[in-house]
C-alpha cells in the first residue's frame, strides 16, 4: 500500500522549500489461525433471550415497613397545621359555606360536607392485588402476580428432551449474537411482542456439551449467551407453549446449571 508524506524542508537561507516525496508503509493483517478456526467450529454459538415483566404493583408492605409508616404518619399529623376548615370546625361555626360553581351557587353546612365526604369514601373501593379470574391466574398469562417480576420461558426440544428454557437458538453465518437474539425473539414468539433490550452487550453465559457420539463428530457443544430483555406490549404465539415465572418457580422449572447461569444477572424479588 502507497502512501504520500509531505516533507518541509529549508534552503541554506531559512526559507522553506516543500516537496513531495513517495513512501510505502507495509500493513500487516493478522488472520486466524487454523487451530483458532478449528477452535470456533468446535463450538456452536447460541443467543438466548431473557425476557422480563416488571412489576405493576409496588410490593405488599413488610410489618416492619407497615409499622415504620404509622410512625411518619403520627409525627407528620403531630407537626402540621390545622386547616382553616378545620378552624371553623373547632369553633362550633354553623354557618353555611356558599360555593359557586359556574353561574349557580349552593350552600351547605360544615356537617354537610363532612357527611358527603364519609358516604364518597365509604362507595371507594381499592383494587384487589390479586386476579380473580381463573384465567388471569394462569402460567401463560401476564395479569398474573403484578407485585412480582416474571420471566418468559417457552418449551424447546434440546437433543431428544424437551426442556423450559430462554428462548434461544443458534447463530448464523454472518450475524452479531445481538442480531440472533432479535431473529430468536421473532422466530419462536411471534411478531406481535414488543419489548426493549437493555444494550447490545450479553449479560449472561452458560455451555454444555454435547453427548459422546455427538462430540465424535467435531462438535463439542454449544455457548449460550443471554441478553436481558424488558417486556413492553403484546402477547406471546398462541401456537408456542411458554409460561411466565417468578423467580421461586424459575427455580423449579429450569435445569439447575440453567437457574445457576440466570441467577447470576436476575435480580431477586
Amino acid at each position: 500500500m502507497m502512501f504520500k508524506r509531505i516533507l518541509t524542508l529549508c534552503t541554506s537561507s531559512g526559507s522553506p522549500l516543500t516537496t513531495c516525496i513517495s513512501s510505502t508503509s507495509k500493513v500487516i493483517f493478522r488472520p486466524l489461525s487454523e487451530q483458532d478456526i478449528d477452535v470456533l467450529e468446535k463450538w456452536d454459538l447460541l443467543s438466548a433471550v431473557c425476557l422480563e415483566r416488571h412489576p405493576i404493583i409496588t410490593k405488599s408492605m413488610l410489618d416492619i415497613e407497615a409499622r415504620y409508616q404509622k410512625m411518619l404518619q403520627c409525627i407528620e399529623f403531630e407537626n402540621s397545621m390545622i386547616s382553616d376548615f378545620e378552624i371553623q370546625k373547632q369553633s362550633g361555626k354553623s354557618q353555611k359555606i356558599k360555593l359557586s360553581a359556574s353561574e349557580s351557587t349552593s350552600a351547605q353546612t360544615i356537617q354537610d360536607f363532612e357527611d358527603s365526604w364519609e358516604e364518597e369514601l365509604t362507595k371507594f373501593k381499592f383494587a384487589s392485588r390479586i386476579n380473580e379470574n381463573e384465567e388471569d391466574n394462569t402460567i401463560v398469562s401476564l395479569k398474573r402476580k403484578l407485585d412480582k417480576n416474571l420471566v418468559l420461558l417457552i418449551e424447546q426440544k434440546i437433543g431428544t428432551s424437551n426442556f423450559w428454557i430462554p428462548p434461544q437458538s443458534k447463530r448464523k453465518h454472518g450475524e452479531s449474537m445481538i442480531q440472533t437474539a432479535h431473529r430468536t425473539l421473532q422466530e419462536l414468539c411471534g411478531n406481535n411482542i414488543k419489548v426493549k433490550f437493555y444494550g447490545n452487550a450479553p449479560i449472561g453465559f452458560y455451555q454444555y456439551k454435547y453427548p459422546k457420539n455427538i462430540q465424535e463428530k467435531g462438535q463439542n457443544g454449544a455457548k449460550i449467551f443471554y441478553f436481558l430483555a424488558k417486556y413492553i406490549s403484546g402477547d406471546i404465539s398462541s401456537n408456542v407453549r411458554h409460561c411466565w415465572l417468578d423467580r421461586k418457580e424459575l427455580k423449579k422449572t429450569t435445569h439447575p446449571d440453567v437457574y445457576k447461569s440466570l441467577s447470576k444477572f436476575l435480580l431477586p424479588d
